[in-house]
């Protein structure tokens, strides 16, 4: 899994890089953006990981979140991987929509043919990026958070409530909050998982929330009152009623006026890298 760095450029005192690999978990070439703040040159920092949305790259929250100088400021590491696999053979949607296939793959293990092969996003941001990204970069592997924006919203929600030992903390921006529940959950869990409702609730944020016993990690949501996916394909509400059910203790915020773009995120990141960096003790 040799990396090849494709950029690099000085930003508020770190370093914004990119680099390609070769993934044999997605059995393609992949793509990820790291930000590695000035403390990096003398110590391991934290990391977090952020997800994007439907079809986005590993460039857009990197170029319109405004991200940096807040990592720098607390000195945490961010990594923003690809949102699929992508490349010659990797299968897209037949008629090209934008809500399956490449560029929303909506972070979990297909099982599906001709899926099955390449969309392994689960395991891929899972286990192994960042075990390439810890041998790779001057990063703490076991201070580690995870946030992410509508699709990557649900995808860091899903992973860090699966995997609350790993986590410190979760975010998210306009998550999905129940793939079962909305047309662009339905869509994609029918195709990469099947038609069993039942292999769906893994993927879910709200079922996990509901189904959580005991053992909690701190979870952030921002949610903008005026986002056109809100009623829809976002359904907080859902997510919010997990929670009640089972005493889950979340933070959920509405945010009035706000819409589902990255004027929204940026208006907020600096608050949920702080909230992470607190929680990795940064």
């Amino acid at each position: 899994m040799s990396l090849q760095r494709v950029s690099g450029y000085k930003s508020f005192g770190g370093e914004q890089l990119q680099f390609t690999h070769d993934s044999a978990v997605l059995s393609c070439q992949m793509r990820f953006s790291i930000f590695l703040p000035s403390q990096t040159r003398h110590a391991k920092v934290p990391v977090l990981y952020w997800l994007s949305g439907l079809t986005c790259t590993d460039e857009n929250f990197v170029q319109k979140a405004g991200a940096q100088q807040y990592a720098e400021r607390h000195g945490v590491a961010i990594v923003a991987p690809d949102t699929s696999p992508r490349g010659e053979g990797v299968p897209d949607d037949a008629e090209g929509a934008y809500d399956f296939g490449l560029g929303a793959g909506f972070y979990v293990n297909a099982t599906q043919e001709p899926w099955r092969t390449h969309y392994q996003m689960y395991d891929y941001i899972d286990k192994e990026l960042p075990e390439l990204i810890e041998a790779s970069f001057p990063v703490d592997g076991n201070r580690v958070s995870i946030f992410g924006h509508s699709m990557g919203g649900h995808g860091a929600l899903v992973l860090a409530l699966r995997n609350s030992g790993r986590y410190r903390s979760a975010s998210a921006f306009s998550p999905i909050c129940s793939p079962l529940n909305c047309p662009w959950g339905a869509k994609a869990l029918s195709g990469f998982l099947g038609s069993d409702k039942e292999a769906w609730k893994i993927y879910d944020a709200s079922e996990l929330v509901r189904s959580a016993k005991g053992e909690s990690l701190p979870i952030l949501v921002d949610q903008g009152t005026e986002d056109q996916f809100l009623v829809s394909q976002l359904k907080p509400e859902l997510l919010l009623a997990a929670a009640r059910d089972s005493n889950y203790p979340l933070d959920f915020r509405y945010q009035s006026g706000y819409d589902h773009s990255y004027f929204f995120i940026a208006s907020f990141i600096g608050e949920h890298i702080a909230f992470h960096a607190n929680a990795l003790g940064a």
